[in-house]
């Protein structure tokens, strides 16, 4: 080889190394600006085409600003005298004027208004929709409210309780993303034992999400995708176990094939030519699965497909550029101390080695044990409760909002900070009212008189377009799911008197949710199943192959959410969740669970050529058990990060998706997988068949352990 050839041979690694880090500084610095684009509001999380959202379109011909209402109460501990309700309205003009200093009101604040047992005082602050990131820093202004002697002032309500949901997103760009990445370094310490080595991969994690956030946030500039918290917090982490995941099976075929070349150049071609195609499948089915959510009828959900196929698209690209370029220019010496030498042979992958025989001496036994457990958990998955979290038990450590919620129960009708909005055509409103307040659970019904003043029971409603509203307080707390049903009823009796009339609110938003919740299940779960068969039979060229993995990877998903039903109450405290995480951890479970399939059946494809599929898939299955394990441990850690930010969705979407990939790793890739290939033999290809070769006779080769 001449001088110049090894030259360039070097060069093109040092360039793409220094390119990458070269471009770190300015993609962090754009990256730094997505939180500034998220929408986190009320309407980043309807449901496009339900009632609720057609009501919200409506109210804003009645009015001249939107509102978001914040409650004030003053709890006092018996009844409370003429002086004290004279010194809450003196702390309530106080507020009045912090929020008219912050341009914070999107009208008049009400008058204290006194409880029935004359126990508390509440009044409305409304707030405008449009202060985005503002919204918890006023909230919090709010709350500085004087408790007044002989009284406990809560700052609640709608505005309230969802500025404490918002405010739980402010970790994502540091505590998160330090846990995460301290506990994958711990865990790849513990892999490599070497300095070194961890410090690439999690280097290309680094990267990888750097540029991912640059390119989200320039979309999202453009309008082109859609940012909240929630959906930048799932996608900084799947970018990190997805790089980490693909950066692990790329150093472990690396360090094969330094044992049999001498060069690293030869080494690292030779095993990117073998891993460029599982790491591209495996991204491909991520990213197809995720792009599914487009077809969400919710825009929280519908945004989360795109920023995390953006991110898993860097993972991939990160992965197969910058990861084979530094390990090129350092060679061996990035797995000091424990160098690969050229013509050494690796250790023995014992363990994984008798986990194959054992699996290859008895796969019928194996298969029916493992697939009996599986569908024993499985069977509880149905009692799963996704009715519905109310946001104001969705952050933990009961945060003053989920506070000021309950003292406004024990003294007023529970939603009355955030009534149900009836719609209706201005000749009828009348009976429509009667209608409504006759419902069970509806407290009161006004109209709405004057531009943005209050309800006044005894006046005419403002009629706009041959329309007017209504407001109905409910005796239930708005985001309960007693008071959904009351929103169900309401908007029953209202439709037997006026077919048009149409029923909004917080409440009904909540409900609406629920129903598109389900909507998508069945539209999305089939179509994701669809996308990720197609993907497995063009990689796999068979079809029975993709149709017994993906049937594994449904199993287990099911096994996961009857563990989490069984659970979830006494690790977290409650049962209730949300009703769109079973749709999320499903298309990330699934999605990410058939990787460790993908990188499993294709060395197995491998294999098979040489030895057959029976001997094949148990060698493959010795041979990757390490480094696909490590891959589990590692993704499902990061996953768990999402465990520090106290958002209990985020809490339950971390235990889905990390104990599903555990069992996708140590049950259902480990044995279950093997044994049913095992017993299918050769017609796990079919329709395609397998060019059987073998080669000139050569020492037995083996994946170190890793």
């Amino acid at each position: 080889m001449s001088r110049r050839t090894s030259l360039l041979r070097w060069l093109l690694p040092a360039v793409v190394a220094l390119l990458w880090l070269g471009l770190a500084g300015p993609l962090a610095s754009i990256g730094s600006q997505l939180t500034g684009v998220q929408e986190n509001d009320n309407a980043a999380f309807l449901p496009d085409s339900a009632e609720s959202t057609r009501v919200s379109e409506l109210q804003e011909r009645f009015r001249t600003e939107d509102a978001l209402p914040v409650v004030l109460v003053w709890e006092g501990d018996g009844r409370l005298d003429e002086a004290t309700v004279a010194r809450i309205g003196e702390a309530l003009g106080e507020v009045t004027a912090t929020a008219e200093e912050a341009d914070a009101l999107a009208g008049e604040v009400s008058p204290p208004i006194p409880s029935a047992d004359g126990e508390a005082v509440q009044a409305v602050v409304p707030l405008r929709t449009d202060l985005g990131e503002a919204l918890p820093e006023v909230v919090q202004e709010l709350r500085t409210v004087d408790d007044v002697e002989g009284t406990t002032a809560y700052v609640t309500g709608p505005g309230g309780v969802f500025a404490d949901f918002a405010d739980g997103f402010s970790g994502i760009d540091g505590l998160l993303l330090l846990a995460a990445f301290g506990v994958v370094l711990l865990i790849l310490l513990v892999v490599y034992r070497s300095p070194l080595l961890p410090f690439l991969v999690i280097g290309t994690a680094g990267l990888a999400l750097t540029a991912g956030q640059a390119i989200s946030y320039l979309l999202a500039r453009e309008g082109v995708i859609t940012v909240n918290g929630q959906s930048q917090g799932i996608a900084s982490i799947l970018v990190v176990g997805a790089a980490t995941d693909y950066g692990l099976l790329l150093v472990a075929r690396y360090r094969e094939e330094l044992r049999t070349q001498e060069s690293p150049v030869d080494a690292m071609r030779t095993a990117l030519r073998r891993s460029v195609e599982p790491i591209l499948a495996s991204g491909a089915t991520v990213v197809l699965g995720v792009l599914c959510l487009l077809f969400s009828d919710l825009a929280s959900n519908r945004g989360l497909g795109p920023i995390s196929a953006v991110n898993v698209v860097l993972a991939v690209v990160a992965s197969l550029t910058f990861l084979p370029a530094v390990l090129v220019l350092l060679g061996r010496a990035a797995f000091w101390p424990f160098r690969p030498r050229y013509g050494s042979s690796p250790k023995r992958t014992g363990g994984w080695q008798r986990v194959a025989d054992t699996v290859g001496r008895r796969p019928g036994r194996v298969l029916a044990i493992s697939v009996a457990g599986l569908v024993a958990a499985g069977v509880f998955a149905p009692t799963f409760q996704a009715d519905g979290l109310p946001l104001s038990e969705a952050v933990r450590g009961n945060p003053e909002g989920a506070q000021g919620q309950e003292a406004l129960a024990r003294h007023f009708d529970a939603g009355s900070g955030s009534p149900a909005v009836v719609v209706t055509p201005a000749g009828t409103w009348p009976d429509v009212a009667a209608a409504a307040g006759e419902v069970p659970g509806v407290a009161a019904v006004t109209p709405v008189t004057g531009d943005d003043g209050p309800p006044a029971p005894d006046a005419a409603p403002r009629e706009v377009d041959g329309l007017v509203q209504l407001q109905a307080v409910l005796t239930d707390a708005a985001d309960s799911i007693a008071a959904e049903r009351t929103v169900a009823d309401l908007r029953e009796a209202v439709r037997d008197v006026e077919p048009e009339a149409l029923v909004g609110g917080t409440t009904a938003a909540n409900l609406d949710t629920l129903d598109t919740a389900a909507r998508d299940l069945r539209v999305i779960v089939p179509l994701v199943l669809l996308v990720i068969t197609l993907v497995l039979a063009l990689l796999l060229r068979a079809i029975v192959a993709p149709l017994l993995l993906v049937a594994t990877v449904v199993l287990s998903f099911a096994a996961t959410l009857g563990v989490s039903a069984l659970l979830f109450e006494p690790l977290l405290g409650t049962a209730d969740s949300d009703p769109t995480i079973i749709l999320i951890g499903f298309v990330f479970l699934v999605a990410l669970g058939i990787d460790y399939n993908i990188f499993l059946m294709t060395r197995a494809r491998e294999e098979s050529q040489r030895l057959g599929t029976r001997e094949g898939v148990l060698r493959a299955l010795a041979v990757t058990g390490g480094v696909i394990t490590s891959a589990g441990l590692v993704l499902a850690a990061t996953f768990g990060a999402l465990a520090v930010l106290p958002l209990l969705i985020l809490v339950q979407l971390a235990f889905i998706v990390g104990f599903g990939v555990l069992l996708d790793t140590f049950v259902v890739r480990t044995v279950v997988v093997p044994a049913a290939v095992h017993l299918v033999g050769d017609r796990t290809w079919w329709p395609g068949r397998l060019a059987r070769h073998r080669p000139e006779p050569e020492p037995e080769r083996e994946l170190e352990r890793v």
